[in-house]
């Protein structure tokens, strides 16, 4: 909620692709701009020039956030209530209200089409003032609130915010089958940090392998001081501390399709009859049944997120010179470069190799670095 006076902002909006307008005929744009006219400055001018972008002034706040400056629009809160996005398809949105009561919603026209990096103006889990009209339970999303956390990745060339005002956020992998990619794991802890969420890796599936084979990287991100937790929903293993860990907080689970994030969900609490399916027999990858990021309020106590299954990850706005200082373990090495501005990869008297080949830094971290500032896919491990 914005606590500062508004004050004319000129702010830029999405890309015209259309023919420029005559400024004789908006006849065709009359509609929206009834609906937003109410918040706009008296003396804004709008034109359409072809694929440049447009600007409009509007009424509103600049608030500092830890990704920058964000516009707060004003609006009058009086005729609006406050909720959280529980689910957000397209431009329709469920929200739910303090009382209870859910609402359908679309998004106001001023929200959805300001300039913005990211492909959604609202995603599930946003705090967001609804305004209720017509028939009962529907609304317009007015204004979202800026956001404490996200859990993002790129498509497209766009951000995709998966969730956001989550507490942890739960990296579910498999043991096997489909088959473990420790350099995916990596890429979601970045992705986590990046976007000030705490991290916990999930390995799901250990019925499906010796579990002594799995010691060695779980020594890797515990000696980090990532949470673990080793699940099996066939055996129950693990389930125990995961419904804990989950506790009172707001947890998003993410990873690749297939890795059972719906059915540990479904072991976590039974009422939310999450819907699973079974691996791809021709190529070992599981089959997406999560549509759309959906929050769930589970029995004891907090919430969580089921997000689709992706494939791979993607990292949005993480340049490689900013890659190194998302691995904890190069921190106390990379003092010892040569070079300030040294790369980790080709330099002589280069203090991360160095560390490597004295087995302070483990060789898959490593590889995984090397493969993400390449841009490069992330591999699996194949268990015999």
């Amino acid at each position: 909620m914005a606590k500062k006076k508004g004050k004319k902002i000129r702010v830029a909006f999405k890309k015209n692709r259309q023919k420029k307008v005559r400024k004789n005929k908006l006849s065709s744009h009359q509609v929206d701009e009834q609906v937003d006219s109410q918040y706009m400055d008296a003396s804004e001018r709008l034109t359409g020039k072809g694929d440049l972008t447009r600007h409009r002034t509007v009424m509103g706040v600049e608030q500092e956030t830890e990704d920058g400056t964000e516009i707060v629009i004003d609006i009058d809160e009086s005729n609006c209530l406050p909720g959280r996005v529980i689910r957000a398809q397209g431009l329709n949105s469920v929200v739910q209200t303090a009382d209870g009561n859910r609402y359908e919603c679309t998004v106001r026209r001023l929200v959805r089409t300001m300039s913005r990096d990211d492909r959604n103006a609202v995603v599930a889990g946003d705090h967001v003032l609804i305004r209720p009209e017509g028939d009962e339970y529907q609304a317009v999303i007015e204004r979202v609130e800026p956001r404490r956390s996200y859990l993002s990745r790129g498509s497209k060339r766009r951000e995709h915010i998966l969730v956001s005002n989550i507490d942890q956020a739960v990296i579910v992998v498999s043991a096997d089958d489909p088959p473990l990619k420790p350099s995916l794991i990596d890429r979601f802890l970045i992705s986590s940090e990046k976007g000030n969420i705490h991290s916990i890796i999930c390995i799901n599936k250990i019925d499906l392998v010796d579990p002594i084979e799995l010691q060695p990287l779980i020594g890797v991100y515990a000696q980090l001081g990532y949470d673990i937790v080793l699940t099996s929903v066939v055996s129950g293993t693990g389930i125990p501390r995961l419904r804990s860990l989950l506790k009172g907080k707001q947890s998003v689970f993410s990873g690749q399709s297939g890795v059972g994030k719906s059915s540990l969900l479904n072991q976590i609490d039974s009422r939310l009859s999450l819907e699973t399916a079974e691996i791809s027999q021709e190529n070992r990858k599981g089959k997406h049944t999560t549509r759309s990021a959906v929050l769930l309020e589970i029995a004891t106590g907090g919430w969580v997120v089921d997000t689709p299954g992706i494939r791979q990850l993607q990292l949005w706005d993480v340049s490689p010179e900013e890659v190194e200082g998302f691995f904890r373990e190069f921190h106390a090495f990379v003092p010892q470069c040569r070079f300030p501005d040294c790369s980790h990869t080709h330099e002589d008297n280069c203090g991360i190799k160095r560390a490597v080949h004295n087995d302070f830094i483990s060789r898959q971290r490593y590889q995984s670095y090397l493969k993400i500032i390449a841009g490069d896919d992330p591999r699996p491990v194949y268990h015999q």
